[in-house]
């Protein structure tokens, strides 16, 4: 039982090391808050969301998403559009765009320089792990959009697939 209790401690202590440092990465180079980073990575790859689901995408309320859209759009990073009825789209400006391109680039150095302490075969292990881990991650989850908000899609589905969306595709989700 302690070989299980100090692995799950070490992937603790893992995870939020990892998510420190990429975090700090992220907000710094966009100047945003954790959810406001969340939101240009988003709005990046799905520009035009209302601000209600670009805040379940992110785990927020529609009042804190609007809030953050606000602080977002006073910076020059989004814009709202007219939509459909009432509804209002959430579009990211040239500047939006590329500050989410910046932050991924950001949280990326730190994550690349980890995982250069590992050998090529070290490596390949490890992202059998963590792709095993991510589909129970979404298992507990259940929403692709929360557990990739920060995703650099472009990398995890680039000559491969997704475990997140291979999970959820496995679920009939």
């Amino acid at each position: 039982m302690h070989d299980v209790d100090r692995t799950a401690n070490l992937l603790g202590a893992t995870a939020l090391g990892v998510t420190d440092l990429a975090l700090a990465g992220a907000t710094n180079a966009a100047g945003v808050s954790a959810s406001g980073a969340a939101a240009l990575v988003v709005l990046g790859t799905s520009p035009g969301l209302s601000v209600t689901e670009l805040g379940r995408r992110i785990g927020l309320s529609q009042s804190a998403a609007a809030r953050m859209v606000d602080s977002l759009e006073s910076d020059g990073l989004v814009e709202r559009r007219p939509g459909v009825g009432r509804w209002v789209a959430v579009h990211p400006t040239a500047e939006g765009s590329r500050a989410a391109e910046h932050l991924l680039d950001a949280r990326g150095a730190p994550l690349h320089d980890l995982i250069a302490t590992l050998d090529d075969t070290e490596r390949r292990t490890l992202a059998e792990l963590l792709a095993k881990l991510l589909a129970r991650l979404y298992d507990r989850v259940g929403s692709t959009d929360l557990v990739c908000r920060m995703c650099d899609r472009s990398s995890c589905t680039t000559d491969a697939t997704c475990p997140v969306g291979d999970a959820a595709r496995r679920q009939g989700r």
